[in-house]
């Protein structure tokens, strides 16, 4: 099963957490109060996944997620907080985060997004995503999108709905090889090369 990281200054919540994950299978290969301490496990053992606190004392979350980018890009980082200002989730995004959730999710949310990061998919809290439609309508991308083709474009607003390589493959009754194409065209047109900033793009336009 999946190693994960649980990087909070939360005593509570982080032994909380490692009673949830730990109850599915999932080993906890570390608990680290900030940044650093983070960075230090790692140093000395390889985790799958790691649920990131952004407020914290010493090394703060934003800085730690492009550290762990940087170092182990195979890492999925899942941010775990109860922040979800604009600030907050473009930073956290754009330094690589896989996935953005609010501590109130609930464990089956937070359960379930470990899965979906390990499969692919990037999650976002519905909170945040409305506060990223909301700054991509502002920033107006639609001209992102003007030469995608048709085929390209049902693509796009697959992957703007969370689905899986997989499953949009599935949907469009064409091969994997064949989506991995497509969205490698569509991070070419747009410019765009990391699939949850495509997915943030995407849900501020009307494809």
């Amino acid at each position: 099963m999946y190693k994960v990281l649980l990087v909070d200054d939360e005593n509570m919540l982080l032994d909380s957490l490692e009673i949830i994950l730990s109850m599915k299978g999932m080993e906890i290969m570390g608990k680290a109060h900030d940044g650093k301490e983070a960075l230090e496990c790692l140093r000395n053992d390889f985790c799958d996944v790691a649920l990131v606190d952004l407020n914290m004392k010493g090394m703060g979350g934003i800085e730690l997620i492009g550290h762990v980018k940087r170092m182990y890009p195979s890492v999925k980082i899942l941010v775990l907080t109860t922040f979800y200002d604009d600030k907050n989730i473009t930073d956290a995004i754009s330094n690589g985060a896989d996935g953005y959730l609010l501590k109130d999710s609930g464990k089956d949310a937070i359960l379930g997004a470990v899965e979906q990061l390990m499969n692919g998919v990037s999650v976002l809290d519905p909170k945040v995503m409305m506060r990223l439609t909301s700054l991509m309508n502002k920033n107006n991308t639609e001209g992102l999108f003007v030469d995608m083709t048709a085929r390209e474009r049902e693509v796009a607003a697959a992957l703007a709905k969370g689905l899986t390589n997989r499953q949009i493959a599935d949907s469009l009754y064409v091969s994997e090889g064949t989506v991995k194409n497509y969205i490698s065209s569509i991070y070419d047109k747009t410019g765009i090369h990391d699939r949850v900033k495509l997915v943030m793009a995407l849900s501020g336009s009307n494809l």
